[in-house]
């Protein structure tokens, strides 16, 4: 029997090279280590002119399903790379290093490879956390960050206020789902109003999507930080942080990013979307595109 996921996956991929010009391109960061990011066929951006815009994805699905609905909608001004993080769509490593910032390295030298030297970077979720890494790692290469429902670092406090908040003991449990049931709590507490799904997608899902369970988990144990032992301070990232979140985010409360803007000392703002959950950016793809393009826009043109 056709599973609907790959079905769906291949016909995404497909349109995208039709009509986003992008292609997946295997990067070998070192022996043992390689970056799958979908670039466009055009080649480096220095080549093609258009200011370098990097889509980074959640801890739920990779780059091109967790983008799909904004790859096309900017990649006619921009040079559109979606990286897959380690342990998604073709990325792996063999390397022991779990933490946002061994991401952030290995996808910051795959980009150098493909000829990036100035981008913004959007991240989603757990691929924010990497964003403002990579922020701090190559401050060169890094002029904005964009943080969608997420925040700099994933503190133990933001663990708990989560975890409360959907009814699991622990993220590994609710991120890599091992039933249908379970497929269908993820997607319920991720997006705000989840209409029906047959359990024959559901289970299509879980077949494909959850894969590098072992060191999916151990990316989540090395996520969260103490409360007492934040790693870097806001000044670690030079760049100027702009949020957008959903307004009924259960995964993490928009608070948050009003907390982290305090932090920033007036180099971060926050956009909000009503009637969207935590992935906004799929749930309300024609506001999220509108209010993205405008915060590119004014960064590109100085503010």
């Amino acid at each position: 029997m056709v599973n609907t996921t790959l079905v769906c996956q291949t016909v995404i991929r497909w349109l995208l090279r039709l009509f986003a010009a992008t292609r997946p391109e295997p990067v070998e960061v070192e022996p043992g280590t390689v970056i799958n990011i979908w670039s466009p066929s055009s080649g480096p951006t220095n080549e093609n002119k258009k200011p370098a815009l990097v889509f980074l994805h959640g801890f739920g699905f990779d780059g091109i399903l967790t983008w799909a609905l904004q790859i096309p909608a900017f990649a006619k001004h921009y040079s559109v790379y979606v990286p897959d993080l380690l342990f998604f769509g073709g990325s792996v490593t063999d390397r022991p290093e779990r933490t946002p910032a061994f991401q952030a390295e290995c996808v910051g030298k795959a980009l150098r490879k493909l000829g990036v030297e100035r981008c913004t970077v959007v991240g989603f979720s757990y691929g924010g956390a990497v964003g403002f890494e990579l922020g701090g790692l190559f401050p060169g290469m890094v002029e904005s960050l964009v943080l969608t429902g997420s925040v700099m670092e994933f503190t133990e406090s933001i663990r708990r206020d989560g975890l409360g908040r959907i009814g699991y003991e622990t993220w590994a449990e609710f991120m890599l789902p091992k039933t249908v049931e379970g497929v269908r709590s993820l997607l319920g507490n991720i997006i705000y109003d989840l209409p029906w799904l047959p359990n024959r997608l559901l289970k299509d899902a879980l077949e494909v999507l959850f894969e590098h369970r072992k060191e999916r988990a151990q990316l989540l144990d090395a996520l969260f930080l103490g409360d007492n032992d934040v790693a870097k301070p806001a000044s670690y990232c030079t760049q100027e942080i702009n949020f957008i979140w959903g307004e009924e985010d259960r995964l993490i409360d928009i608070q948050e990013g009003y907390d982290r803007i305090k932090l920033l000392y007036g180099k971060a703002t926050l956009k909000s979307i009503k009637k969207a959950g935590h992935l906004v950016q799929v749930e309300r793809p024609y506001l999220y595109n509108r209010i993205l393009k405008d915060l590119l826009l004014s960064l590109h043109q100085g503010g």
